[in-house]
């Protein structure tokens, strides 16, 4: 016997939470996160302390480049 059609709005709760988390499994592979380049004009902290960590300040505190007689600080 085939089962009636039921509005959304008249079913019972657990039925409705059911439904609901049927309709939830379906992303698959695809992320439902919303993702945004990031702006290159902004100021990226994580850059700076990458730069730091590299050793390119060694061209802010006296050296003259970065291959040959940069100080160790």
């Amino acid at each position: 016997m085939t089962q009636k059609f039921v509005p959304f709005e008249k079913l019972s709760k657990k039925k409705k939470r059911e439904r609901n988390a049927d309709a939830r499994h379906g992303w698959g592979a695809l992320s439902p996160i919303t993702r945004v380049p990031p702006n290159p004009k902004a100021y990226d902290r994580n850059k700076e302390k990458a730069i730091r960590r590299n050793g390119a300040d060694s061209l802010l505190f006296g050296g003259c480049c970065s291959c040959c007689c940069a100080r160790e600080i």
